[in-house]
Parts: C-alpha cells; structure tokens; sequence
C-alpha cells in the first residue's frame, strides 16, 4: 500500500473533528474553570488569609472540586462536550489519577487503587521533582 492510498483509507475512517464547535467549547469552559479559581480565592482572601495561603487554599479547593465531579460521574460528560478546556492543568489532573483509582478500586486498596492511581501520577511526579531540582541547582550555580 502507497503513502497516498494510506493516507485515503485513513481519511475515510476517521471522524471529523468539527473544531468549529470544540474550539469555543473548550475556551469557554477553560475560562470558567480559572475565573471559578480566582472567585474560589478572593473567597478565601475574604476569610483573612493571606495571598500565599488564599492560593494554596485554592489549589486544594480545585483538586477537591475535580475529584468531586470525577466521583460523581460529571467530569466526563463535562469533558465529552467541552473537551480540551477541562484539562486546566489541577482539575485535569485531579481527574486523572482519582479517575484511575475509582476504576480499579475492585483489585483492592493497595493493588487497585493505590497503584493505578501512581500509575497516571508516577510520571508526572518524576519529571515535575527532577525539573525543580535542576533549576534549582541552576539558578543556584549561577546566582
């Protein structure tokens, strides 16, 4: 089979993406979820936290909100209609790994949940301490 018939018989199969509808989708819902954020943390700036706590405060409040909606069956249909605008970067993640850990939580605690869980996170985790580290050698090597 040639590049071009390849390239015919792998059009035909598959689906459009009618990004003319998916584009506004996911900046609309992308956008709801940061300014639900900022609303969450003048909410908490309003209880008399201060800025570095108000953004923590925050950060947990988002987390929680995605585990939620993941627990309750809402993320996905939220995601199926907005797509990429629900992979802001904290409640995408919420909803990957508490996602991996509803669906194998039947193996156990420990070797269902626990480990599918890391599964998503591992990686993730990995590559976010060793990036910290080395920019902080960096930055301390040359300041």
């Amino acid at each position: 089979m040639s590049n071009d018939e390849y390239k015919k018989l792998y059009e035909g199969l598959s689906p459009g993406s009618p990004g003319y509808k998916n584009i506004p989708f996911a900046f609309l819902t992308g956008g709801g979820l940061c300014a639900l954020a900022q609303l969450i943390k003048n909410l908490w700036l309003g209880t008399g936290l201060e800025e570095t706590a108000a953004s923590a405060m925050t950060s947990v409040s988002m987390i929680g909100l995605g585990v939620l909606l993941t627990a309750l069956g809402l993320f996905g249909k939220i995601a199926r209609v907005a797509g990429a605008g629900t992979l802001v970067p904290i409640t995408g993640f919420a909803n990957s790994i508490s996602s991996a850990a509803l669906e194998f939580k039947s193996e156990g605690f420990i070797t269902g949940t626990c480990v599918k869980m890391f599964t998503i996170a591992g990686p993730v985790l990995v590559f976010g301490i060793s990036a910290s580290v080395l920019y902080g050698l960096i930055l301390y090597f040359l300041l």
